[in-house]
């Protein structure tokens, strides 16, 4: 009787990178926001080629274009497939350019606000004592604001409103959801041998947090950064909605449903489509980030 060969029974080894993409693949849900993810990205790089006409430009040469329908309503025509707003404009070309601002925005705010928590949360998880104390009782305080709020107290402090202050003030109160995740993530690290280890070496401590400690905090960091990719949409888009965001005539769409906002009853689709893209938009990136949660804990993982 010989023995088996040894490659026969030894297991599969599957990368870190293909467990998580399998992981993924096994949500149908995540996998449905991350295609339309992919589109909306698409439709962003893309948008002076997708779209059928110019975002601002107003076709006010024939009188019927104002609120006109979409095209498969009565009146409705091919050139403008989603209706006109009050303005003439193209809906359609409006909302596939909103598009690409919504991603500018959810990239910027997620950008600073992430390496403004990290900061914080290794100072905070490495000194401790007054440090921390210090650190975390001022997130605190963040954190006791609603923060539309305080997104809305920062813009009025910053002054003229625009989006480059919108973000700026939306990426502040996202600061404190990163710095204790990342505290708390240090603190947890902190305690393994490996950390023991590279101290003993003569690791120096921004050695430590950069190299050794940061790289195995990442996997809670990054799906915080997900999930509040589509919460910065929709906060930016409220700004807008009150006219603390982008101005008009941008493409923003919270600043569409504000402009269009009175014409409810008269013209709906001018608020349907806008609305329906923020809806769309945070849907996708919340079942995606739900998906990462679940490929990246291994105490979720199926």
């Amino acid at each position: 009787m010989t023995a088996a060969p040894a490659a026969a029974t030894a297991p599969k080894i599957v990368s870190p990178r293909r467990e998580i993409w399998l992981s993924m693949r096994a949500n149908k849900g995540a996998m449905a926001g991350l295609v339309v993810i992919a589109i909306l990205v698409f439709l962003a790089v893309f948008a002076d080629f997708v779209a059928p006409h110019s975002p601002i430009e107003q076709f006010r040469e024939d009188p019927t274009n104002y609120l006109k329908p979409p095209v498969w309503q009565e009146g409705g025509s091919w050139q403008f497939i989603l209706g006109t707003d009050d303005v003439a404009r193209d809906v359609l070309s409006r909302i596939i350019h909103g598009a690409r601002l919504s991603l500018i925005i959810g990239c910027i705010v997620v950008t600073i606000s992430l390496a403004l928590g990290i900061g914080f949360g290794l100072f905070s998880g490495f000194y401790r004592g007054v440090v921390d104390i210090a650190i975390m009782r001022f997130m605190d305080i963040i954190l006791s604001i609603p923060s539309l709020l305080l997104s809305i107290v920062i813009v009025a402090i910053l002054g003229k409103p625009d989006i480059a202050k919108a973000m700026i003030a939306i990426a502040i109160t996202y600061v404190p959801h990163y710095a204790r995740l990342a505290r708390a993530s240090v603190l947890t690290e902190l305690s393994k041998d490996y950390v023991t280890a590279s101290r003993v070496a003569g690791a120096s401590n921004l050695r430590l947090m950069l190299s050794t400690v940061l790289p195995n905090c990442m996997a809670p960091l990054i799906v915080q950064a997900t999930l509040s990719f589509s919460t910065a949409i929709l906060d930016a888009a409220a700004l807008g909605f009150l006219g603390l965001g982008a101005q008009a005539p941008t493409p923003e769409w919270g600043t569409m449903l504000a402009d269009s906002l009175k014409f409810l009853q008269r013209a709906p689709w001018v608020v349907t489509f806008p609305g329906l893209a923020i809806l769309i938009t945070v849907l996708a990136f919340n079942l995606m980030g739900d998906g990462l949660r679940d490929a990246l804990d291994p105490k979720l993982k199926r």
